[in-house]
């Protein structure tokens, strides 16, 4: 096929849009739905200090070259990464996150959740089963982020978060009924540090065409601890009707933008834990995580 806007051959079909596109207007096309979530959303600001939460993966990888394409020449702005090792056997290769940091020119921080909460993700799961996996991994991950973003002066983190995880993200929540995430933003909560999302608008098939055409050595990897969660359900069941519904995606995304533009909601269980000082939000929810963790 050719590429819809100049007849060259094209690498991509996009269902969603009926545009073929060749590898130079496809990532022109990616960076534009990039800069226009940015923009419109006024996510970067002058004497911003902005870390790109990188796992290795192809999508924080694709984030991290997008950032610094974007950001490099900017003397207002700064930019660095943050590596967070979960501790799971197998899946997680510190040196990889060094490596694509090193090959771009941009200063990378290191911890682990064992060394700061002193159980690894493995040790969670041996003690708990894999039923909440996902739930202790990405919340005690987020909370270490943003410990070490309040730690080291960082204004912003850019997550690599694709259109895909935003729509099953959205429809999670309305699954369980949890209003209060679908109103009101993790990050207004006391002492977060506000999230950019700049892959918010692009499906995660694209970002793995662009870290692909950009950066080396990334890993695709898939979490042993990921096949028994309601997040991997849904995108299963998401993904099969946006096969035939292809803007699907796209809707759910917009109504969590639009049920957040309507107000917030109070969260009665939020504040600032007074064992650790960081802030919390429910039993399981990610901001309440230490108590329950030390009573595994």
């Amino acid at each position: 096929m050719l590429c819809s806007k100049c007849r060259h051959p094209a690498i991509i079909y996009q269902r969603y849009s009926g545009l073929h596109l060749c590898k130079a207007h496809f990532i022109a096309d990616f960076e534009s739905k990039a800069k226009r979530a940015m923009r419109n959303h006024r996510w970067i600001k002058p004497k911003d200090r902005i870390a790109v939460a990188l796992s290795g993966g192809e999508e924080s990888s694709a984030l991290l070259y997008f950032m610094k394409k974007i950001l490099g020449t900017r003397r207002d702005v700064s930019l660095l990464a943050i590596s967070i090792d979960e501790g799971i056997k197998g899946y997680r290769d510190r040196r990889i996150a060094a490596n694509i940091a090193e090959s771009i020119g941009v200063e990378l921080i290191t911890d682990s959740i064992d060394e700061l909460f002193g159980k690894t993700i493995d040790e969670v799961v041996r003690e708990k089963g894999d039923r909440f996996s996902c739930t202790f991994c990405k919340g005690l991950r987020d909370l270490l982020l943003n410990q070490i973003a309040n730690d080291h002066d960082i204004t912003k983190l850019a997550l690599g978060l694709t259109l895909d995880d935003e729509a099953k993200n959205v429809l999670v929540h309305i699954l369980r009924g949890d209003a209060e995430r679908l109103f009101k933003p993790a990050d207004t909560l006391p002492r977060v540090v506000p999230l950019i999302r700049p892959f918010l608008y692009i499906p995660a098939r694209e970002v793995a065409l662009y870290a692909y055409f950009n950066m080396e050595g990334f890993e695709i990897r898939r979490c042993p601890y990921s096949h028994n969660t309601l997040e991997t359900e849904v995108h299963s069941l998401l993904n099969k009707y946006n096969w035939r519904h292809p803007s699907t995606k796209y809707a759910l995304v917009n109504l969590g933008e639009h049920l957040v533009s309507y107000g917030v909601m109070p969260l009665t269980d939020a504040g600032i834990c007074p064992d650790c000082g960081e802030p919390c939000h429910g039993e399981y929810q990610e901001w309440g995580m230490l108590r329950e963790l030390h009573h595994v």
